[in-house]
């Protein structure tokens, strides 16, 4: 389906400093591997030059010379370290032999199809070897294609990701790139300010989430699916005027929240649920972080757990109001105190274990009860002109993680709107989008 027909080393094209860079507190909780995105394009003005794309890469890693480097882990304490080293990143070249419409002809919601078009990130090597950022450019004979980025988690979050990406597009249409866009490389900002004091606050975003309760591990399979869930603005109104004074991200979170509790049902309304979600603390610090800081600079942040019953049958201004009180909490005294947290711990591959195996814990014991809901809405993304058009569609990559459980809430290309991709078990997917639909249209009633 699929053909790689060449690849290339993209180094930078101008020296850059070579040295290592000690990562921040906020990045050494990432798992190594990498987050995905793919940027589909079906009106492209013109064929697209592999060669221009190369170039102002290579332009680009001037400034986010991280992306040619390489990570290692630190002997005992497991750190990352990036080496600033210049190794480079990986760009891939491929064609595509059935059109993008046959492809995707079930609404984006096939992760085999997504899979094939995403770069493939090869972590047989040692850590040392793996490259930070990964490209994949795809080209249909209908005259489509798709760009298709896997960007290592450690270096950056979504805030950085976008400028990245922006700063490239940029330099492919020849543009000058814009100061606000040149990234501020300065990770010691994410650092615990009194390292081995205790942290002020119980951080449970580490704690093991809610396993499922009365499951058979024996009788299911680790497998999931995605669907694609569409919200107009006149929806979301609706949504508003029920649970008034919440933002759009806050109500869809917790509507989103009921609707999947409400699929996995299995008979047991005590079955403990939490929701995950990340905050940008840029603008949540004293004093706030530069908006061009390149790293992570969101921390994930909880739910109180709740009951299924909770979830179902309280007042949807409830639900959505634990979803308000996880994301107001991280102010800059949470945020350094759980600097303080990860700073205190002897050993960072526990913590990072603690926090994610036991997702993955969860989905082979057939499920996860939780929610885990990334806020991608309000970025540029459909602004994103390498000088063949704009995209008409952003979807996210859950090649390297379990997925099960996760949504990302993303702006609609038209500006209508929000799509929300959403990562269940098979057997829910259906069920998903059908109570997502009914039960907005009972949204006036006092059953929500």
């Amino acid at each position: 389906m699929v053909s790689i027909d060449r690849s290339y080393t993209v180094t930078p094209s101008e020296t850059t400093p070579t040295t290592t860079l000690s990562l921040s507190l906020c990045d050494q909780i990432k798992l190594s591997n990498h987050a995905s995105q793919l940027y589909l394009f079906t009106k492209t003005k013109l064929h697209p030059s592999t060669n221009i794309l190369i170039t102002s890469l290579s332009k680009t890693l001037n400034h986010y010379y991280p992306f040619a480097g390489r990570l290692n882990l630190v002997k005992g304490t497991n750190h990352f370290q990036l080496h600033c080293n210049n190794k480079g990143a990986h760009f891939f070249e491929a064609t595509c032999h059935l059109t993008l419409n046959h492809l995707f002809a079930n609404n984006f919601d096939s992760n085999h199809v997504v899979q094939k078009l995403l770069p493939k990130v090869n972590y047989d090597v040692p850590i040392q070897h793996v490259p930070l950022l990964v490209v994949q450019l795809t080209k249909f004979p209908c005259g489509s294609l798709t760009l298709g980025l896997a960007l290592c988690r450690p270096i950056l979050d979504g805030f950085s990701s976008v400028n990245f990406v922006t700063s490239w597009a940029n330099l492919a249409k020849g543009k000058n790139l814009d100061s606000s866009l040149i990234p501020f490389i300065n990770p010691s900002h994410l650092d615990s300010k009194s390292l081995h004091l205790p942290p002020r606050f119980q951080h449970h975003e580490f704690s093991p989430p809610p396993l499922w309760e009365g499951c058979n591990s024996n009788n299911l399979l680790p497998l999931y699916a995605t669907t694609t869930l569409k919200l107009t603005k006149n929806q979301v109104n609706k949504l508003k005027n029920k649970v008034r004074g919440y933002t759009s991200f806050e109500i869809i979170s917790g509507y989103l929240w009921r609707c999947v509790c409400k699929v996995r049902f299995q008979g047991n309304w005590n079955q403990p649920t939490r929701l995950t979600t990340s905050v940008n603390c840029r603008n949540r610090l004293n004093p706030p972080l530069p908006k061009k800081y390149f790293g992570n600079a969101t921390f994930p942040t909880v739910t109180q757990v709740c009951s299924f019953d909770d979830i179902v049958h309280k007042p949807l201004c409830y639900v959505v109001g634990k979803v308000r009180e996880a994301i107001e909490k991280v102010n800059d005294e949470y945020v350094r105190s759980a600097l303080d947290y990860v700073g205190n711990q002897k050993d960072m591959s526990l913590l990072r274990d603690k926090f994610y195996k036991f997702d993955r814990r969860n989905v082979l014991m057939g499920g996860d009860p939780n929610l885990y809901v990334v806020g991608w809405s309000n970025f540029p993304f459909y602004e994103t002109d390498f000088g063949w058009g704009k995209p008409d569609c952003l979807v996210p990559g859950f090649v390297n993680s379990d997925g099960i459980g996760k949504a990302f809430v993303l702006d609609d290309a038209n500006g209508d709107g929000f799509v929300v991709t959403t990562c269940l078990q098979p057997s829910h997917i259906d069920a998903l989008k059908k109570l997502f639909y009914e039960d907005l249209e009972m949204i006036s009633s006092s059953k929500l």
